[in-house]
């Protein structure tokens, strides 16, 4: 029936009933809260003290870590499907992060890359049910060879468990998938707890930024980590003269370099003083063959050393009331051994 007909208006919408974008949101967010949830049981396992007769997830996590700092031991971390991408990326971010550390496939590993992995490693197979057939011949030859096996598995009793010397357990948590079958929470959890292992070695190690910038030299994170030496001007390409340089070479020696600046230094080749094209513009009325570097140079000039970010020299040289274009770089006793222009910082891509 036509409803412009009916004598009844029609039914309002039911408010309480959600969009279909908004049912979009509501699952997406179930998502995050289940797996969120099996990330907080993994912290309570952690924290937790150890039960008579139990390690503990708390306990065999502080074991590996200990063994594998203590015997300076490789890592080799093996998995298959869902575990074995999470393997690829701790394995990756173990690398990254100063442990040295390399990615086995099962599958391979019984073809001949078995002799990828050497006495004294310790092997990280991850596998959730701990039942993984394809990861049998790398668990027998880590065995047979006495190496570290240490396995990341929800089932405390399968046989990955069994055989491994620590078992990193993860506490059941339900995936985030409706059927239960699809890796989600588990895989979440798998990685994580990668992480953790990789950072807590790092933290230990006493890995710096300066460490982490040596395995990332390329890309933006490579980019940020690079230091004031490596983009500045050394030795003749700096304006330099004496307090008694007089104005017009002053301008001659600005002239050629193109910094923008000049540095005055003393007898000792200590920087006492910087002129910059604006203590030029000043000046301009004066006596040019009287006039000398001391009279117009600011004696409390900005610098920089050479071990310093570049990003923080870009911060320095822009958070000044009067932003500067060009920075000296001194060393310890106060002499200069360079000097960055912002355009050098500019390529680097910098900013």
């Amino acid at each position: 029936m036509n409803s412009s007909l009916s004598p009844f208006p029609p039914s309002p919408p039911d408010a309480s009933m959600p969009t279909p974008q908004a049912r979009i949101l509501l699952d997406a967010c179930g998502v995050l809260r289940t797996e969120s949830a099996g990330l907080q049981a993994m912290i309570t396992a952690l924290e937790a003290p150890p039960r008579p007769g139990e390690a503990g997830l708390g306990q065999a996590f502080i074991q590996a870590v200990e063994r594998i700092l203590s015997d300076n031991m490789r890592v080799v971390v093996t998995g298959i499907g869902k575990s074995g991408h999470i393997g690829r990326k701790i394995q990756a971010t173990l690398a990254s992060t100063g442990t040295p550390a390399i990615f086995v496939h099962p599958a391979e590993a019984s073809h001949g890359d078995l002799g990828m992995l050497q006495k004294g490693d310790a092997v990280l197979a991850i596998s959730n049910s701990g039942e993984t057939a394809e990861m049998a011949d790398v668990i027998s030859h880590a065995r047979r060879f006495g190496m570290l096996l240490i396995a990341m598995t929800s089932c405390a009793h399968s046989t990955l468990a069994r055989t491994a010397d620590i078992v990193l357990l993860l506490p059941r948590a339900p995936e985030a998938c409706p059927n239960g079958l699809a890796p989600t929470t588990s895989s979440t959890m798998q990685l994580a707890l990668g992480d953790a292992l990789a950072i807590v070695l790092l933290q230990r190690r006493g890995f710096s930024a300066s460490d982490f910038g040596v395995f990332h030299p390329g890309g933006r994170l490579g980019t940020q980590l690079r230091r004031v030496r490596e983009l500045m001007h050394p030795g003749p390409s700096m304006p330099l003269g004496t307090p008694d340089t007089p104005l017009r070479q002053v301008i001659m020696e600005m002239t050629r370099k193109a910094f923008g600046c000049m540095g005055v230094v003393d007898a000792n080749n200590r920087l006492v003083g910087l002129i910059t094209d604006r203590d030029l513009r000043l000046a301009l009325e004066l006596d040019l063959d009287h006039t000398r570097a001391a009279d117009i140079m600011n004696t409390q000039p900005q610098t920089i050393g050479s071990d310093v970010l570049a990003a923080e020299a870009l911060r320095i040289m822009n958070d000044r009331p009067r932003p500067i274009s060009s920075i000296f770089v001194l060393n310890d006793t106060d002499q200069p051994v360079g000097i960055v222009h912002l355009h050098d910082l500019l390529r680097a891509g910098i900013a």
